[in-house]
């Protein structure tokens, strides 16, 4: 069984590992380096991404989450989690930095403020698999949205209602996976069910790996 980490410095945490243990994978909150090496696979929660940046770097996890990730560990970020997982970002704060791997720009807070928090339906597409057929009922809060992708990047949903309609709002590439919304506050679990179901099919847990 895979054990699925939630980064767990700020945002909805508890949210998520409720969300993966119905989906029957073990979870871990990571909070320093030494857990990553327990985990095969993460999640980056909701939150502020610019509080969550300046907290990866104070217990030293920027590099080493850049690192996991490079080398091929899944992880899926939810709304703050999606600008984490960006390569570039619009709207930042100066100096703010992400962990990247997803070749895609996301714009912060694209949705508005925290009082402009709406729910939308989304039209999920994209390859075989894919959370759920026809819509999924999503929480925005002060959320982001994709303003372009690169050729490697699948776009996975689209909102499909009011001023954002036809917003790219959920992506993979390869083994990544965001969302701009929190699938972990709905009580529908498709999302999470999508990403454990892609930990386990690429991924050997660690604690089954030979020395």
């Amino acid at each position: 069984m895979p054990t699925i980490g939630v980064l767990a410095l700020q945002g909805d945490v508890r949210e998520h590992m409720r969300a993966l243990e119905s989906c029957g994978v073990r979870t871990l909150p990571v909070r320093r380096p030494e857990e990553l090496e327990r985990i095969d696979a993460i999640v980056i929660p909701g939150g502020e991404s610019t509080t969550m940046w300046k907290l990866a770097r104070t217990f030293e996890l920027l590099e080493p989450l850049r690192k996991r990730i490079e080398a091929g560990m899944p992880a899926y970020g939810s709304c703050a989690g999606m600008i984490m997982l960006a390569d570039r970002i619009l709207d930042g704060i100066e100096g703010q930095e992400t962990i990247g791997g997803i070749d895609m720009v996301v714009r912060r807070n694209a949705f508005g403020r925290q009082v402009d928090s709406f729910e939308s339906d989304v039209a999920f597409g994209g390859a075989e698999g894919a959370p759920g057929e026809g819509t999924f009922r999503a929480v925005f809060i002060r959320a982001p949205w994709v303003e372009a992708v690169g050729d490697a990047v699948e776009v996975l949903g689209r909102a499909e209602t009011g001023d954002a309609a036809g917003r790219i709002v959920a992506v993979r590439q390869g083994r990544l996976i965001a969302t701009a919304f929190h699938p972990e506050l709905t009580g529908d679990f498709r999302v999470h069910r999508y990403f454990a179901d892609l930990v386990r099919d690429v991924t050997t847990p660690r604690d089954e790996q030979e020395d």
